[in-house]
């Protein structure tokens, strides 16, 4: 198996043993991103929208790094703190998937990374 690891410089560290992304045979696995500001390192929370807006913007630059954009993602996943906050995330996430969007679930949990509100991932094909 050829499972390159990617790292963008535009995007926050893992916070833990994991990578921000794998590539294996033509499909990029991207893992969780929340919005923290890889410049400041500041957790980004109490205005959803700009929080959201970080976290697609963090995901832009991992699938960037790897030579692809939000056109490559087939499936993703957002956790949410609080489903009351689904559709100001779904109308910031609509804005980055203006066509074709992706397969997708959203899922309620009660607690996130950071206590952040909401935290996406997504898998690519190349």
């Amino acid at each position: 198996m050829d499972k390159k690891i990617i790292n963008s410089k535009s995007a926050p560290a893992p916070i833990g043993p994991y990578s921000q992304a794998v590539l294996v045979q033509g499909t990029l696995y991207i893992s969780g991103q929340i919005a923290i500001d890889c410049q400041s390192g500041d957790v980004i929370t109490g205005d959803i929208v700009k929080e959201t807006h970080q976290v697609m913007n963090n995901l832009k630059a991992i699938l960037s790094e790897a030579g692809l954009g939000f056109e490559h993602v087939v499936k993703s996943t957002i956790f949410v703190k609080d489903l009351n906050n689904f559709a100001t995330i779904n109308k910031v996430y609509g804005e980055y998937f203006q066509s074709n969007p992706p397969a997708r679930e959203t899922v309620e949990v009660s607690r996130l990374p950071k206590d952040v509100n909401v935290e996406i991932s997504c898998i690519a094909i190349a």
